[in-house]
């Protein structure tokens, strides 16, 4: 019995020694907005952007839930991508449940109207009183554990090929020829300011542009693929049709697309097509499921955390590995699917 014991034990080490070598993702349900919760495989831990403001705290509400789910105490690094308001959410009361260390954005306030002004004031005077630092295209978010690179911030993207031998990175485009143009937009500045990152963990690799428009992205991806392939695509601007270009898209073959979606914002039928039809696509998941399309635009049941318009606050988790295997996981009913590392 006392070698039973012992070897049950021993088992159980390991395996807490493997789930602690993973990045885990937490893609929050924040309504159509955005809040993504990184943890390192050394524990420290980064929020990509933070929601909505309002509805009685609701989204910093969701993120300490996350925050604590995940075992904790802080979060080390918060990332704005940009200063819309169901991104920037309530930094103010954020950092009055949880502590803050770090803070991270695209630097100044650059556009104007819809009240961004007032929004950025009261951000920025919470940002300003801790550790702070803005970035561009090329620099790093110092997280033990993983390599978090900036490929996009206000309007400037990457302009060299990433060194990644054997993943395509550099290649020439094909899609550039056959994807449309679509003009700059300039009622939508503030979106098209976002930080763009790309995470590495040993083999794995997951792309999160965040509000990043059609114009940019396909600027970003054309002539050449910087980044080649990824295992894991967040789909850009919540699957809004405004983003979701084919030159990027569909040039990552990435193997899964996460979308954090609304149930009336984002999932639009008209990117399905691009996302599914993606070479190597294995599987889309998305926080909500899209009134906006029909059965045939929506991945099945199992794959959406929040089936139903009314506010459920489900989220999918994302853990991936240094040899890039990864597993998604549906918070609302616990189905998981682990995808192997690449051939």
């Amino acid at each position: 019995m006392r070698i039973a014991g012992v070897l049950l034990g021993s088992l159980l080490v390991a395996r807490a020694a493997v789930a602690a070598q993973a990045l885990d993702v937490y893609v929050l349900d924040v309504e159509g907005g955005k809040a993504v919760l990184c943890v390192s495989p050394s524990g420290e831990s980064m929020l990509f952007d933070a929601g909505w403001p309002g509805s009685d705290g609701r989204d910093v509400n969701r993120i300490v839930e996350a925050a604590r789910a995940a075992g904790l105490k802080q979060i080390d690094y918060l990332v704005i991508s940009h200063y819309d308001i169901d991104h920037l959410g309530d930094v103010a009361l954020l950092v009055s449940k949880i502590p803050v260390r770090h803070f991270v954005d695209h630097g100044p306030l650059e556009s104007t109207g819809k009240g961004v002004e007032s929004r950025y004031q009261t951000y920025a005077a919470v940002r300003d009183r801790g550790d702070y630092r803005a970035v561009k295209p090329g620099d790093r978010i110092p997280i033990r554990g993983m390599d978090v690179q900036v490929v996009a911030a206000a309007t400037k993207l990457l302009d060299r090929p990433l060194s990644a031998p054997g993943n395509g990175a550099g290649a020439a485009n094909p899609l550039c020829a056959t994807t449309p143009e679509k003009p700059e937009r300039p009622e939508d500045l503030e979106d098209n300011m976002s930080i763009g990152l790309l995470f590495t963990v040993g083999k794995f690799r997951m792309l999160d542009l965040a509000d990043l428009e059609w114009f940019y992205e396909r600027k970003l991806m054309c002539p050449v693929n910087p980044f080649g392939a990824v295992d894991v695509y967040q789909v850009s601007i919540h699957g809004q049709d405004k983003g979701v270009s084919p030159a990027l898209a569909q040039a990552l073959h990435a193997r899964v697309a996460i979308m954090g979606n609304g149930p009336r914002k984002g999932g639009a039928p008209e990117t399905w097509p691009t996302l599914s039809n993606a070479p190597g696509m294995e599987d889309i998941w998305q926080v909500h499921y899209s009134l906006l399309g029909t059965a045939q635009t929506n991945p099945p049941a199992d794959f959406i955390a929040n089936p139903e318009a009314a506010c459920e606050g489900r989220w999918i988790k994302l853990s991936a590995r240094a040899d890039g295997s990864f597993t998604v996981t549906n918070s609302r009913n616990g189905f998981s699917k682990t995808y192997g590392p690449r051939n």
